[in-house]
Order: structure tokens, then C-alpha cells, then sequence
């Protein structure tokens, strides 16, 4: 069986870092706030180009505590896409806030830029593109469009850990950037984590307390909060792993390369890669019409694929009383198959890959 995903043989090649990265934090007898996260927090930041990082509970709440921390709320507006992870969408409808739904761009799946001015009304208060599959959304227009209304814009980076537009990295060009550290991102944890990036130390102060029970310092509450934070053994275990991010990232590229050759001759469509970003692959994403049989054939060839997403958020019965057409990402949902893709996926397996779907497809 060729896996999805390995986060073993990930573990395998790193263990001894991680294990003495473990029994630090568990020598230490500090596991909530503490010195591993605050060095995580100033890594991780820094790696992204922003100047203050605020490691929470996850990336949903990386998302939901941005546009609370921006009082986005009842009444407001925010501007998205439908083809995205469920936890986009409700970061603004759990903080009281009315998504708005815009196409994609049918070659890079991200915000199609064009149609955003179009839904922007007084109400609307901010812009979460989505940085989907590790390919960056096109940021200079909708910052030029954020700028024109006063809007913010809260960047939806939790699949593009390191990948870059026009030379800055993702997550630190809006006013906010939110990454997940889920297991399977490009740089996971061990459990959930997650964190907000930026450069306004106002609105650091204000989400380091609010991921806190709104609390600036012990048993003194000045916001109503949550209980949201990145644990001290989790941001151990960062700290390794985003030494091999950029390592981990550019053997992504490869792999995608290497699909992307073998996949040529096919009627498969690829993925393609802007010449002003830098792709780093989160998820190997291609489109065939006959998406489910070419799923089955590969299952059946012992191949885990997955789908990311097969119902658009739109039509998911927790928005359906958001009525509106996207004819895109409808029909977008109904070809895409993500398939294996991690940094240790062997040449040999990708081939074997290719010769299986190969068998069920024509040339193109």
C-alpha cells in the first residue's frame, strides 16, 4: 500500500532531535507557556518575515482569534472563498460575521482577485485569501483593493508554510497570517497547534491575551478570551522540525516535478505554479472528469488518495442559508484528487503511481 501520507518515516529520520526535544521539556517541569514556545513563537516569525508570532491552540483558532482580535463581528462583512477547509468560513461565522462567498481562479484554485471589489460593500470589513495546496493567492491586488476601502486583510496560510509571492513569504504580507500546525501540514505537530503572525504590536498584545483568557497577566482578565494555547512540548517539537522545513519543502517541489513530467502525456490535468510564487506543495492536487472511478482504480491498486474538498463550504448544510452561485469551484469539486504527497515519498512509488493511473486514463 502506498500511504497518503508517512509521518513515520518522517519521526524515523529525525527521532533522536525530537526525543531529546520531548525529555527537555519534560525534564523541565514547564509545559504551558513557557520558554520552548516563546523561542518557537521568535523562530517562526522570523522565519516568515514578521516581526511578532502568537502561537495558539490551532490554526481554526489562529483564524478565529485574527478577526476577533480585529472586532470583526455582528453586522460585518468578510470576504472569502467557498473552496477552502471548513475553518476559514467559520472563524468569521463564529465570531458573529457574515461570510462572503467569491469564485476561484480555475487555474490556481486560489480568490479569483477579479470579483472581490464586485461583493465589497460598507459592511465589508475584511479579505481572507486562502494560500490553497501551498500556492500563494495573488496579493498585490487585493492588498491594492484592502488599501482603496480600509479593509484588512487576514491571510488563510495554513497550507503554505514557506511558500513565496514575488520574493516574501505567505503569511507575513497582509495584516494578519494564520498557519496550522496540524500532523500532516508541511511543518505538523504532534497534536494540533497553530499561530498568528504580524507586525502590529497593538494586535499581538491583544491576541496574546485573548488566547488567554483574555488575561494580561495571572487572574487579571481585561477582554473576555479563550483558553487557546500552543503547548510547551508541541513548540519543542517545531523547533526541530523548522530547521528542515526549507529542506522538506524544496523535496515537495521535486516530487510535484517529477508528477508533473511523468504526468504530461495524460489527460490529467496538473497543477501549475505562477511564475510569481514559489510553490511548496502542501497537496499534490490534479483533475480528471472521471475523478471517483480514477479514485476507485487507484484504491483498488492499493494507492490512498483523498479529496480536498469534495462539497464546497457553500454547500455544506452549515451555510446553505448563503445562497450563491460558483460555478468554478462547483464544478472544481467535482474533478479534484490530491495524491500522495510528503517529503519522503520514494521516486519509485511516485512511478508506480503514475503507471497506475496511466492504465485508467488515455493520453491526452
Amino acid at each position: 500500500m502506498i500511504p497518503f501520507i508517512d509521518l513515520r518515516r518522517e519521526y524515523q529520520e529525525i527521532k533522536d532531535e525530537i526525543d531529546q526535544a520531548i525529555q527537555r521539556v519534560l525534564e523541565s517541569g514547564w509545559f504551558i507557556l513557557g520558554n520552548e514556545l516563546r523561542q518557537f513563537e521568535k523562530e517562526f516569525s522570523s522565519y516568515i518575515g514578521a516581526k511578532y508570532g502568537i502561537g495558539v491552540n490551532s490554526g481554526s483558532d489562529a483564524l478565529y482569534l485574527a478577526v476577533k482580535a480585529l472586532g470583526i463581528g455582528r453586522g460585518d462583512e468578510v470576504v472569502t472563498v467557498s473552496h477552502t477547509f471548513i475553518s476559514t468560513v467559520d472563524a468569521v461565522a463564529r465570531n458573529g460575521a457574515k461570510p462572503v462567498f467569491v469564485d476561484i481562479d480555475p487555474e490556481t484554485y486560489t480568490i479569483d482577485v477579479n470579483q472581490i471589489e464586485k461583493k465589497t460593500t460598507e459592511k465589508t470589513k475584511a479579505i481572507i485569501p486562502v494560500h490553497l495546496y501551498g500556492h500563494p493567492a495573488d496579493m498585490d491586488p487585493i492588498m491594492e483593493i484592502a488599501e482603496k476601502y480600509g479593509l484588512y486583510v487576514i491571510e488563510d496560510a495554513c497550507q503554505a508554510h514557506g511558500a513565496k509571492y514575488k520574493g516574501k513569504k505567505v503569511g507575513g504580507i497582509g495584516h494578519v497570517g494564520c498557519f496550522s500546525f496540524y500532523p500532516t501540514k508541511n511543518i505538523g505537530a504532534y497534536g494540533d497547534a497553530g499561530m498568528v503572525v504580524t507586525n502590529d504590536k497593538e494586535l499581538a498584545t491583544k491576541l496574546k491575551m485573548l488566547r488567554n483568557y483574555g488575561s494580561p497577566k495571572k487572574y487579571y482578565h481585561d477582554l473576555v478570551g479563550v483558553n487557546s494555547r500552543l503547548d510547551e512540548i508541541q513548540a519543542a517539537v517545531l523547533r526541530v522540525k523548522l530547521k528542515y522545513l526549507d529542506k522538506w519543502n524544496e523535496r515537495r517541489r521535486k516530487i510535484a516535478k517529477l508528477y508533473n513530467e511523468l504526468l504530461e502525456d495524460t489527460e490529467i490535468i496538473t497543477p501549475i505554479e505562477k511564475e510569481w510564487v514559489k510553490h511548496v506543495y502542501h497537496l499534490y492536487v490534479i483533475r480528471h472528469r472521471e475523478r471517483d472511478e480514477l479514485q476507485r482504480h487507484l484504491l483498488k491498486n492499493e494507492i490512498k488518495t483523498q479529496i480536498h474538498y469534495p462539497v464546497p463550504v457553500h454547500l455544506q448544510k452549515a451555510y446553505l442559508g448563503i445562497r450563491v452561485r460558483l460555478p468554478v469551484t462547483e464544478r472544481i469539486s467535482q474533478e479534484i484528487l490530491s495524491l500522495p504527497m510528503f517529503p519522503y515519498l520514494t521516486d519509485t512509488e511516485i512511478e508506480k503511481i503514475v503507471m497506475v493511473i496511466k492504465k485508467n486514463v488515455s493520453n491526452g
